[in-house]
């Protein structure tokens, strides 16, 4: 591990332990030569997900593409950024342990408005609304209606 202050490629470990998560390995360490400290993460190395859009071509995934959109929905309401990124986890999290290699998008847009639909219903209209690609207020009141009545079980 190179040091971020003197680029000297060896250093020792003082100290490891595993993330609130378990996700990741936090190691403290010091630079053998200028003897400062610094803290890397460790974490392990994922199968790489292929998500496939609506027109059928194939992208990598991205959870920064998912927390944006999530970010987008939720901005001006009462949830916290650890909120937020705790849903990007979630679903990141468990398209991984999914068996499926390749995810269609229109999977990730569902579980993302149903991990919405949870946490905030404003937020949950907001990306919905995007998502769906509302063409008319008919449409939009047709989701609006079905929200209410999931409200009332």
């Amino acid at each position: 591990m190179k040091c971020p202050y003197c680029s000297f490629v060896e250093s020792k470990v003082i100290d490891s332990r595993p993330t609130d998560e378990s996700t990741s390995i936090r190691r403290r360490r010091e630079c053998l030569k200028c003897g400062k400290r610094f803290t890397t993460y460790e974490k392990l190395e994922a199968i790489s997900l292929v998500v496939v859009k609506k027109d059928n071509s194939r992208q990598p995934f991205n959870r920064n593409k998912i927390l944006k959109g999530i970010i987008t929905a939720c901005e001006k309401r009462p949830i916290s950024i650890v909120q937020m990124e705790s849903v990007a986890d979630a679903i990141e999290s468990e398209l991984s342990q999914s068996m499926e290699r390749e995810i269609r998008s229109t999977r990730i847009g569902e579980m993302v408005m149903e991990k919405l639909r949870d946490l905030d219903e404003v937020a949950y209209v907001r990306f919905a609304s995007v998502y769906k690609q509302f063409d008319n207020i008919d449409t939009f009141m047709d989701e609006l209606k079905g929200l209410m009545n999931g409200r009332k079980d």
